[in-house]
């Protein structure tokens, strides 16, 4: 088992940064990725970012502006987020992976992933 605890949402105004972590424990040592996906009221749960051992992926709409790096020592993921716009706004989940991928894209579909956090909110205000 692997449990994952969000944090760094918050109330924003469109154009600053913020940053999200995420830390993990437990049955860490098998996690193969770990991801960001976020979910807008009455949207379906979509792909942010993710950070695997062979490469880091970007959705197109946060590519330039969202950073996902990970501290192996903390075993903490981030997401720098900047210049965020209000379509930014969203509850943020973290996840892990604990299947390895051989294809290309990895690590883009909620269903590679096999634990989730609780969620973080960002409201980005124009």
């Amino acid at each position: 088992q692997v449990q994952l605890v969000e944090s760094g949402g918050g109330l924003v105004q469109a154009g600053v940064s913020l940053r999200l972590s995420c830390a993990a424990s437990g049955r860490t040592s098998r996690t193969y990725a770990m991801g960001w996906f976020r979910q807008a009221p009455g949207k379906e749960r979509e792909f942010v970012a993710a950070w695997s051992i062979r490469q880091t992926y970007y959705a197109d709409s946060v590519k330039g502006r969202f950073t996902i790096t990970r501290d192996n020592a903390k075993n903490t993921v981030y997401l720098q987020m900047n210049s965020l716009k209000p379509e930014d706004t969203a509850a943020y989940y973290c996840a892990a992976a604990q299947d390895d991928c051989v294809g290309f894209p990895c690590y883009v579909g909620a269903t590679e992933y096999n634990y989730w956090g609780q969620g973080t909110q960002v409201t980005v205000s124009s």
